[in-house]
């Protein structure tokens, strides 16, 4: 492309394009990639990642200009971003694929690839480049195959950010739960359920909703045991850990209360307005199952990985690289979309004029 665009740095977040990762090559992320742009629904991205993969994924399915599939534009730089025509994909060309890769199966190459595709968006996000960065799918198999010493997003985007702490949320339109604890056997999460651990996710959460402006949000707290404990009878946790680290943290100003029964919690806190409008804004959960389930339940394909504790917006699909379905022109966008969408409003940046069907 021309490189007559200016390269004067946008001063609002509007201004700037949302940073989406290829992920891993061998994975339905590309097919998504493709089929969010062809729907219209990823105006004002930027794929970080390799032009001449996502121009042959778009030939395999069947995407050509001529029945209205959106073209690939490489990009010289960042900035040009602006020059692509209208329903093209811009790509900043941070790797190149070799042609080989094979499609649904684990390979170094397509692991140590994502890894350059996160790091490069990650600086950027940090660097003020781009307003946020989604993540496409990765494959940890793959991560590791290529010496990523990281089993995740989560990890590797914290290690970029310096080391903060950070929390997953899960979040769709009517649920939004973050965790004290995520990846790791069951036995040892409850061992991990500290005072501490809970308190800092309180923080973490009341941080983020402001950011978003919430200026007061409302965070429940769900027990570790069955009833909450059922006064001791089930466990002491409650009274013992999790009870401290609120009472600590409305002392500084955050809106939080619980222990609440976990069977209950989530059904309180369902946004579905106006009917139900929902008594809480999140709910913080004390391990990966516990917090997960009541969201996916209320729909995989809506559902948004966000990582709250850095310092930019980073939100991902709520699935992973597929790779039984890889290379088949089956792969649903919706959630990649969904993510998409809340990036832009996590951020702050204005709607766009998305279609909602295509």
């Amino acid at each position: 492309m021309s490189s007559s665009t200016s390269t004067t740095r946008p001063e609002r977040r509007g201004d700037l394009p949302v940073a989406l990762t290829l992920g891993d090559a061998c994975g339905i992320g590309p097919e998504t990639i493709v089929r969010a742009f062809a729907r219209g629904e990823a105006t004002g991205c930027v794929v970080y990642g390799d032009a001449a993969w996502l121009a042959r994924t778009a030939r395999a399915m069947r995407f050509t200009p001529q029945s209205g599939s959106p073209v690939i534009a490489e990009l010289d730089t960042l900035t040009q971003w602006r020059d692509v025509p209208e329903g093209a994909i811009p790509v900043l060309p941070v790797v190149q694929l070799p042609d080989d890769l094979p499609l649904g199966q684990v390979d170094a190459r397509a692991g140590a690839a994502a890894f350059a595709c996160i790091e490069a968006a990650a600086k950027d996000a940090i660097a003020g480049r781009v307003a946020a960065v989604v993540t496409a799918p990765i494959h940890k198999a793959a991560l590791h195959a290529a010496g990523v010493d990281f089993p995740g997003h989560t990890e590797i985007l914290q290690h970029i950010a310096g080391g903060a702490p950070v929390r997953m949320m899960l979040a769709n339109a009517q649920l939004r739960t973050v965790l004290v604890t995520v990846h790791m056997a069951l036995r040892q999460a409850i061992d991990a359920v500290t005072t501490e651990a809970v308190l800092q996710t309180l923080r973490i959460a009341h941080r983020a909703a402001n950011a978003w402006g919430m200026e007061r949000p409302r965070i429940a707290v769900a027990g570790l045991n069955p009833h909450a404990g059922e006064d001791g009878l089930f466990g002491d946790e409650e009274a013992r850990i999790i009870a401290p680290a609120i009472a600590q943290a409305r002392l500084e100003g955050i809106d939080a209360t619980g222990p609440y029964p976990p069977d209950t919690v989530f059904m309180r806190a369902r946004h579905d307005p106006p009917a139900h409008p929902g008594a809480f804004d999140i709910v913080v959960a004390m391990y990966h199952d516990q917090g997960l389930i009541p969201v996916k339940y209320l729909g995989v394909e809506q559902g948004v990985n966000v990582t709250l504790g850095l310092p930019f917006v980073r939100t991902s699909p709520d699935h992973g690289t597929a790779f039984d379905i890889a290379g088949k022109d089956q792969a649903d966008p919706s959630s990649l979309i969904a993510a998409i969408r809340m990036a832009r409003q996590l951020a702050g940046m204005p709607p766009r004029n998305l279609q909602a069907d295509a």
